[in-house]
């Protein structure tokens, strides 16, 4: 079922230095069914994927992440995925944790399965993260009304009826809070599934810094008024 039903969507912008170990992971734990969306990126990331065995599709320019994610979830929709898995390209998740999520996933009949970092003891959070996605979880609660302790994880199991419901139509960050406003707007239902990430220090360095964290904010913020509807 995991080669056949189920797809790994990863959204890569210039990840060439941790691609290849990311499919390596998927393909260790049986899940080989791949969508790499290559995000415009300027280095050997695309080429890279394809040598690992995923399907790759190109963004002629970087578009954002969101963008990135539509375009591989209608891609898996398309060859006829059952379930869509999202997972970061930067080796912060572990390929591990997508059991925990189908699992999880199915016992409960949910539509979404959703890692949390907050369900375990997560003490190698960078401070500058912690603040930030305290922040998005007060945007989300107050705009999206979804009960929910880690609104910025980018490990999510999607079923089949859920990843047509949602439509991502932010292209950048702001599209986390997006899939959760939609998920309540669907009255889709949602299951946490408590995760652990790895905070490498690679992963500091392409997104951790005061400036990317007050963009993403500010994103959030956008993107939480301008999917109201």
């Amino acid at each position: 079922m995991k080669n056949r039903e189920l797809w790994v969507v990863v959204p890569a912008y210039n990840e060439a230095a941790s691609i290849s170990a990311v499919l390596a992971s998927l393909r260790g734990f049986g899940y080989d069914t791949v969508c790499v969306v290559n995000d415009g990126s300027t280095d050997q990331t695309a080429q890279l994927a394809r040598a690992g065995g995923a399907h790759v599709l190109d963004h002629v320019t970087n578009l954002g992440q969101g963008a990135a994610l539509q375009t591989g979830i209608s891609y898996a929709l398309a060859r006829g995925a059952d379930y869509i898995c999202t997972f970061d390209a930067d080796g912060q998740h572990a390929a591990g944790s997508i059991d925990d999520l189908l699992i999880e996933l199915q016992r409960s009949g949910a539509d979404i399965a959703v890692g949390s970092r907050f369900l375990y003891a997560n003490a190698s959070m960078p401070l500058a993260r912690r603040l930030l996605l305290k922040a998005a979880l007060i945007f989300t609660r107050v705009h999206a009304r979804v009960k929910i302790t880690d609104t910025h994880n980018g490990l999510r199991l999607l079923t089949r009826r859920a990843a047509e419901a949602i439509e991502i139509e932010q292209p950048g960050m702001a599209h986390a809070s997006e899939i959760l406003q939609k998920i309540g707007n669907r009255k889709l239902t949602l299951v946490e599934v408590p995760v652990t990430v790895a905070y490498t220090e690679y992963s500091k360095r392409k997104g951790q810094s005061g400036f990317e964290s007050v963009r993403i904010l500010l994103d959030l913020l956008y993107g939480s008024l301008a999917v109201r509807r």
